[in-house]
């Protein structure tokens, strides 16, 4: 008889029963940032719209100053030092636009719904799958494990140590916008 067969051991994959987050936490969160989403691309629409008009009044002037110069209505010197001030602010207004076209452009309400889909599943996927699967499955949640006489302890990746959290606590209200 082994020394170890009196001990109660959970394996590894008892702590990802606590990864349970309810569907209607879950609806709302991402309905949450799909919303966010849809106002932080309409503010990039907004923005890209103001600089290209903006871009759009720099170059009319820098054209309206070339043929002032040609026709003789402002000096060398003056056209030099202005055409110098306008390209300084049309580069900086093309790195904005630019800027606006690297803004994060990903689905993060969808990415949030499979997080949570899987933290939901991790359990029951845990449990069905072969050992290759499974260590694939532990690594993707967990980034490190403590272990004890008894008990696995994990150290969960983030989200899923936020998710974690909050499902020991049963805290999913999250915090209320001033809005």
């Amino acid at each position: 008889m082994s020394p170890f067969s009196s001990w109660r051991f959970v394996g590894v994959g008892e702590p990802l029963k606590g990864l349970q987050v309810p569907p209607e936490v879950v609806s709302q969160i991402v309905t949450k940032l799909r919303d966010d989403q849809r106002q932080a691309a309409g503010k990039v629409s907004a923005d890209r719209t103001r600089l290209d008009a903006r871009l759009t009044g720099i170059r009319n002037r820098m054209d309206a100053a070339y043929t002032d110069k040609l026709d003789g209505k402002i000096s060398e010197e003056f056209w030099e030092r202005k055409m110098h001030d306008w390209q300084m602010e049309e580069q900086q207004v093309k790195m904005a636009i630019q800027g606006l076209s690297n803004a994060e452009t990903g689905d993060r309400a969808l990415d949030a719904q499979r997080i949570f889909e899987l933290a939901n599943k991790a359990y029951s996927q845990h449990v069905s799958q072969n050992p290759v699967e499974k260590a694939k499955l532990l690594r993707l949640l967990f980034s490190n494990c403590s272990v004890d006489a008894v008990s696995v302890t994990p150290t969960y990746r983030k989200p899923f140590d936020i998710i974690a959290k909050r499902a020991r606590s049963e805290e999913w209200s999250g915090r209320s916008d001033s809005n």
